[in-house]
């Protein structure tokens, strides 16, 4: 491949549709899953009932700066609304609808309630914390999204009705802002940012507004495809970064290296869901070393072997597979969620088509009852199948 068809790959489409949308899914589905669970205890987490009390954290984030608006007020009311507000938000996400706004709002109350009380959370929580500033950066709607939908019906109506939501949406966003910025409640970091991305988006709809098929408009989507690239690969990079991190210091545990670490969670209470199922595992000495060493050799050679298609397929299905068993045997399912839906960005294109079609059967079928069946909205029209995958995920 030259130069020029190398910038274009880059340039000429947002890389990897099923991927990003997917992680999309996961992430918010995972959230969401989370903060319904934990609704009878939201106060004790993340309120004014919670161990890390209101002044606590305002002393913390005034030494590291982050940002959590459950610091704007210290009310109950204003708890509740931030809390339900990230409920609602996490599931319109999930489903794709109006995916750059709510994928700003997922960061923030992912950011609000974590930062909140930052000693509740473990490694899952840390993987949110990170994707939901990443997915800020990416065009997660291409597919299996709300938005694919409405795109979809747009170009078959010739893009003759004005769309009144997505202005309305931005008006709202600024006067938020606007509210935000008088009180003085927000860093000037924060502020710089999110008003950079409340004008992006403006004039996002203006150009499009004037002329969809402009130089002007050319130029914001390549400039919209670098960013999701970039992030894109920033995911890819950070779920290596977490394995190779977590297998090489594993190698240097002394219990890792006679292979009997994973006999010691399987006995302690607070991991034990299933006393009867981890005992009749534990039992098993042999299983317990290869079950330790297996980890191990996957977690280090899983980043070593991406430009290895059939290798790579292999230990990703042992990493989710190991990831389903500590949600069961561990009780952590939110943060094997959390792993596995990192984990999907690096599943083969073909495989997430063939699931969105079994999906869309599946769908098709249920609503053929009641005598309607939507569809599953692809990938735009212009973007050739070469320029929708994502080379590590081929």
């Amino acid at each position: 491949m030259n130069r020029i068809g190398r910038i274009d790959l880059v340039t000429g489409a947002a890389l990897g549709p099923y991927q990003s949308a997917v992680i999309r899914i996961g992430f918010s589905a995972t959230w969401l899953l989370f903060l319904l669970r934990e609704i009878p205890n939201r106060h004790e987490l993340y309120g004014p009932d919670g161990p890390w009390s209101w002044d606590m954290a305002r002393q913390l984030i005034a030494g590291n700066g982050a940002f959590t608006a459950l610091m704007w007020s210290d009310g109950r009311v204003w708890f509740e609304f931030v809390y339900f507000a990230a409920v609602l938000v996490s599931a319109l996400l999930m489903l794709g609808w109006r995916t750059r706004t709510m994928s700003v709002l997922f960061m923030i109350g992912v950011l609000s309630l974590q930062n909140r009380s930052i000693f509740m959370g473990d490694g899952g929580d840390n993987v949110i914390h990170l994707m939901s500033m990443y997915l800020v950066f990416t065009r997660c709607g291409q597919v299996w999204s709300l938005d694919a939908r409405r795109a979809a019906r747009a170009r078959e109506d010739g893009f003759g009705r004005p769309d009144r939501v997505g202005p309305l949406l931005w008006w709202l966003a600024g006067i938020g802002l606007s509210a935000i910025t008088f009180l003085g409640v927000v860093s000037w970091g924060w502020l710089i940012v999110f008003w950079g991305l409340w004008a992006v988006q403006g004039l996002w709809w203006a150009v499009n507004r004037r002329d969809p098929y402009g130089e002007p408009r050319m130029l914001l989507d390549v400039i919209a495809n670098l960013a999701h690239n970039a992030a894109l690969f920033v995911i890819m990079a950070e779920a290596c970064l977490i394995y190779a991190t977590a297998g090489w210091y594993k190698i240097q545990g002394s219990r890792w290296q006679d292979g009997t670490a994973v006999y010691y969670p399987l006995h302690l209470d607070y991991f034990s869901p299933w006393p009867a199922l981890g005992d009749l595992l534990a039992s098993h000495g042999i299983m317990i070393m290869l079950v330790s060493y297996g980890t191990v050799l996957v977690q280090v050679a899983f980043p070593f072997t991406l430009f290895n298609r059939r290798v790579k397929n292999v230990l990703l299905v042992a990493m989710m597979c190991e990831h389903a068993v500590i949600a069961v045997l561990l009780g952590l399912p939110f943060f094997s969620l959390a792993m596995i839906a990192a984990d999907a960005v690096f599943l083969p294109t073909s495989f997430l088509k063939r699931l969105g079609g079994w999906a869309a059967r599946a769908r098709g079928g249920l609503f053929s009852r009641t005598g309607h069946a939507p569809t599953l909205p692809g990938p735009r029209a212009e973007e050739s199948a070469e320029q929708a995958h994502v080379g590590f995920t081929r």
